[in-house]
């Protein structure tokens, strides 16, 4: 679960973000009558009533009436209370012991098409992959209001997947540089002020695809890291049509303790080390 940072964008009126067309608008799709958000947790009982509050707040956009919304939470390898708090938030909660994102998303995918399989939720029409909308969050994140209006819009849109952006929740105060740093890198291909953006970035925290074209690429690869890219590379290779937006960031947590190497703890604090050791080899010079 590969994440990185963006500062923060301008506030957006939630409704007009959820139906604003998107750049380079592709055709018109069916409507979702179902959207599923698949979360992978291992030990997170802190910080996951949060990001279950903020989908929950998410599911109930206006923009989303009549669209049956199931929260997925993958407990994988949990020693802690993560389940409990997950069934407390009303989530369907699938226990696994993987220690693997890739395998961990996957049979969250695969619990949620099966629990929208048998639902009537519109008109007595069954939710087949054909309706159904799969997103992705983190348990460390928390996403905006108008994050599932916005993937449905451009779902209706025709486009097959929404990669988008993220944004950290609090820096280290004692790390001044640290966000300056990784800001200067994750916005290095930004172009400038008012047009798109079509970033390089892939988040699982921040994904949206059609089930079909899910079930075309191959879902998500047993990978225990980098599962988010393994996906994207897939959808591209099978002709997916791919919106890359900053429209719509999630905030994820700026944690420098890694809970997977290579996962994005491990990334701030590989910035970190590099700034502390320029910086000592400064003094050293200096002196």
């Amino acid at each position: 679960m590969t994440t990185r940072e963006v500062p923060g964008t301008a506030a957006r009126t939630t409704l007009e973000a959820a139906v604003r067309p998107a750049p380079g608008t592709a055709p018109r799709a069916a409507p979702r009558r179902a959207v599923a958000v698949v979360i992978p947790a291992c030990d997170e009982q802190d910080l996951l009533p949060a990001a279950l509050d903020a989908v929950r707040v998410a599911s109930e956009h206006p923009a989303l009436d009549g669209v049956r919304v199931l929260t997925v939470v993958v407990a994988d390898r949990c020693t802690d209370d993560t389940p409990a708090r997950a069934r407390a938030a009303g989530a369907l909660v699938v226990p696994v012991g993987f220690r693997n994102v890739g395998r961990a998303r996957a049979a969250g995918v695969s619990a949620a098409l099966r629990a929208l399989g048998g639902g009537t939720p519109q008109g007595g029409v069954p939710c087949g992959p054909r309706s159904v909308w799969l997103a992705s969050t983190d348990a460390d994140s928390t996403v905006p209001p108008d994050w599932l209006a916005f993937q449905v819009a451009r779902a209706a849109e025709g486009w097959d997947a929404v990669v988008g952006t993220v944004t950290v929740d609090r820096w280290p105060a004692h790390r001044p540089r640290l966000a300056a740093r990784h800001r200067r890198l994750y916005e290095v291909s930004r172009p400038p002020a008012g047009q798109p953006w079509q970033h390089p970035h892939v988040h699982g925290a921040n994904l949206g695809v059609d089930a079909r074209a899910y079930i075309a690429a191959g879902g998500f690869p047993p990978l225990a890291l980098s599962e988010d890219h393994g996906l994207v590379d897939a959808l591209e290779r099978t002709g997916a049509r791919l919106l890359r937006t900053a429209d719509c960031p999630v905030t994820t947590s700026g944690r420098t303790r890694p809970r997977a190497r290579g996962g994005f703890g491990d990334h701030l604090a590989g910035l970190d080390r590099g700034i502390r050791a320029a910086a000592g080899a400064s003094e050293e010079a200096a002196g």
